[in-house]
């Protein structure tokens, strides 16, 4: 696919991560690459972090390893964990206040269900890393999030879990994390929340773009 999807504007993420985060489920991913094809994937899992939790990375301090969080939202934040693997975040909220989504899960047109089940295999798919730290979420950067096309089966409320983030040491008990109940991408399920057949779940053809 080349045709580029329509962006979301800075004023979409110019909110609470916990209200952004949610809406995101269903948009778009997108990424061109060098050859001018477009690499792009169904965010099916989110979670958000603000600083007045412990389990953001700025709730202590501002520092120059996390002053991409503090600034403007519509930005990624990205950072490495452990010392290995990538993760990556959009900005949300307003400047000088820690605010984010980390992108947790995503699911790609014709490839195995697992490909980007989980925030370190979403950055490795789409080849992110440092270098996309601090770089604006639109077309012109080659990196951009984008709402479902109009023709798509439109995602509510009752098709999103809401239940507690996962990989953390602290803020457990915010049920700050979303996922695609009919997904069969996400990282990790809910207590109790199975995962469905293949013949009922959610599914993302290569062609789906197409009007």
């Amino acid at each position: 696919m080349t045709r580029s999807p329509g962006h979301l504007p800075p004023s979409f993420f110019a909110r609470p991560a916990e209200q952004v985060a949610p809406e995101l489920i269903g948009c778009l991913l997108v990424k061109r690459q060098p050859t001018g094809e477009l690499l792009w994937g169904v965010v099916v899992e989110t979670e958000a972090y603000s600083q007045e939790e412990p389990a953001c990375h700025g709730y202590r301090r501002r520092t120059p390893s996390n002053e991409t969080l503090f600034g403007e939202p519509g930005r990624f934040y990205v950072y490495v964990s452990y010392g290995i693997h990538h993760l990556v975040n959009v900005v949300t909220g307003r400047s000088d206040w820690a605010n984010g989504v980390l992108l947790r899960a995503a699911a790609l047109p014709g490839e195995p269900e697992r490909a980007a089940a989980g925030p370190a295999l979403l950055a490795r798919r789409f080849g992110l890393d440092r270098r996309h730290d601090a770089q604006p979420a639109t077309p012109e950067q080659g990196l951009w999030f984008a709402a479902p096309p109009a023709h798509w089966p439109a995602i509510g409320e009752a098709d999103r879990l809401q239940t507690t983030r996962i990989g953390i040491s602290q803020g457990q008990e915010l049920p700050w994390r979303w996922y695609l109940r009919r997904s069969r991408c996400v990282s990790r399920r809910a207590r109790g929340d199975r995962t469905p057949p293949a013949a009922e779940a959610h599914t993302v053809a290569a062609g789906a773009l197409a009007s």
